[in-house]
């Protein structure tokens, strides 16, 4: 029975561990994503890096005010503002509507086209 504990302990620790690793570099590449986006847009690509500041710019990218970032913080609000981010952010840097329901379901990924793909900033729509 001790043995048995003791594998499920290693296991378990192993999940972990990659578990942590995976989230780590996720959240590298949707980092340096956000960097090379700010850096198109004309913002500095630091500031991705400090917290709320990158809301604020990322809705400034977006929508023309980054003020509305606050309205995350009114619950049911933020779930509607957030689409909007997405598929105001699609736009702003040319691409459809289909583009931003990909930012929405699977930001990362599409994060990560379009800021590594040849879309060029064209402004808020």
């Amino acid at each position: 029975m001790e043995n048995y504990d003791a594998a499920v302990a290693a296991v378990s620790a192993g999940a972990f561990a990659v578990s942590m690793l995976f989230s780590l570099a996720v959240t590298v590449l949707i980092l340096v994503a956000q960097w090379k986006l700010f850096v198109k847009a004309g913002k500095p690509g630091w500031a991705c890096l400090i917290p709320f500041y990158n809301m604020y710019c990322l809705y400034d990218i977006a929508m023309g005010s980054g003020w509305l970032f606050l309205l995350q913080f009114v619950p049911c609000v933020n779930f509607v503002m957030m689409i909007m981010l997405y598929i105001k952010l699609a736009k702003a840097y040319g691409k459809g509507t289909g583009f931003g329901i990909g930012l929405i379901f699977l930001s990362p990924i599409f994060l990560m086209i379009l800021a590594f793909s040849n879309a060029e900033y064209i402004g808020p729509q």
